[in-house]
């Protein structure tokens, strides 16, 4: 479990950069500006599109045969950007951030490892949190990692960060090289006449509200994230500032796996996800009040808290979906859809932006947020109804 963390630790901290950075190149690369944001949305779609094929490798080579790949990958994919940096190929820059698309589906698919190696369901929810612990430090690294050496190259701006990005991926491979999980077929032992048909599992009311609660979460943090750092700078704030906000969101993110954990042990993983979309809605509230920099960061810091309540919630709940005969596909599908989502959402993040501005975006999340709220409320009432 150290490792996992370990690997988390240094694979998170690469989308920090390529959020951080990916809109500020873009506006540097490409003349048109609704395509700013090309590069992050790009970034989300690679880890989209990655989630089945990585479920696949996982499902026949193993967890760390995968896992060592993505984080090759995740080094080829620093080099590519730096380089289109250093050509101004805002294509070549694109193709950097979409290959670290795979790196990034492995790292969250880290969070899964975790489950296989506790086993018991009481477990699951610690575990899940343990595991994302390595993510506030990645929150410290990533985001320092943009300040110290985005000027690093004076003639290109913003490349030694990618090549660092690179570098982080590089570190992460003997740590994963080094991972002793549970073999494919370990804890697949049910018979294959045990695994409905996926179409049957994913339209089941427990599925349907997991799954919304996790896109959900993570797709308006996503969303919202994409576009801050280009929203500040837009306000007069520094990039040096924009960055620092991220690095207080990733902080605020992670922070509360420590006991996340134990809240949905002691309060439900349903009531947990729940508060988790309400602070993402009153972070949408704060940044509706000003454009100072304190909105900014507060707006952030919510947002982040926000999404690991909802996020370790909404996978908690997923394991409630599926048989052990089931898991890597109904996880893998879960994981597509959520990041599928986020890569669309993402897409459209610069060219509302542009037209609908700040306020338009914050204003948008809420009925989104409203509808999964509803949802779990129906659950626990049939589930209640059920018990009775």
């Amino acid at each position: 479990m150290g490792l996992l963390v370990a690997a988390q630790s240094l694979g998170g901290a690469s989308p920090p950069i390529i959020i951080s950075l990916g809109g500020l190149v873009g506006q540097q690369l490409s003349s048109n500006p609704t395509a700013s944001t090309l590069p992050v949305s790009i970034y989300q779609l690679g880890l989209a599109l990655s989630t089945l094929p990585a479920a696949w490798l996982m499902n026949r080579l193993g967890r760390r045969h995968a896992y060592v790949l993505g984080a090759l990958l995740g080094v080829l994919s620093g080099v590519i950007a730096a380089q289109g940096i250093a050509h101004s190929d805002f294509v070549t820059f694109c193709i950097g951030t979409a290959l670290a698309g795979f790196y990034a589906a492995c790292v969250q698919s880290y969070r899964f490892a975790a489950i296989d190696i506790v086993g018991a369901p009481e477990l699951q929810a610690k575990a899940i949190s343990l595991v994302m612990v390595g993510g506030l430090i990645a929150a410290i690294i990533g985001p320092q990692v943009v300040i110290w050496t985005r000027d690093a190259l004076p003639a290109t701006p913003f490349a030694g960060s990618f090549y660092s990005q690179a570098a982080l991926a590089l570190l992460a491979l003997p740590l994963l090289m080094g991972l002793r999980l549970p073999p494919p077929q370990a804890k697949n032992a049910a018979a294959p006449s045990d695994a409905r048909p996926l179409r049957e599992i994913i339209q089941s009311p427990q599925f349907v509200t997991a799954c919304a609660a996790g896109v959900v979460s993570y797709g308006l943090m996503a969303f919202l994230m994409t576009a801050a750092p280009m929203a500040m700078v837009g306000c007069g704030h520094s990039v040096g500032e924009a960055a620092l906000g991220i690095q207080w969101h990733v902080l605020a993110m992670f922070a509360p796996s420590f006991f996340t954990g134990k809240l949905i042990a002691r309060f439900g993983k349903r009531r947990i996800t729940a508060l988790g979309l309400i602070m993402i809605a009153m972070a949408g509230g704060l940044a509706l009040l000003g454009l100072e920099l304190l909105h900014f960061w507060g707006a952030l810091i919510l947002l982040g808290v926000g999404w690991n309540f909802g996020f370790i919630g909404a996978t908690a709940l997923l394991t409630e979906c599926y048989r052990p005969a089931e898991r890597a596909k109904v996880q893998a599908f879960n994981d597509f859809l959520m990041f599928g989502t986020v890569a669309v959402a993402s897409f459209g993040s610069g060219e509302l932006l542009h037209t609908a501005g700040w306020n338009g975006i914050n204003y948008g999340m809420l009925p989104l947020v409203a509808a999964v709220l509803l949802m779990l409320g129906l659950q626990a009432r049939r589930q209640k109804m059920a018990a009775a």
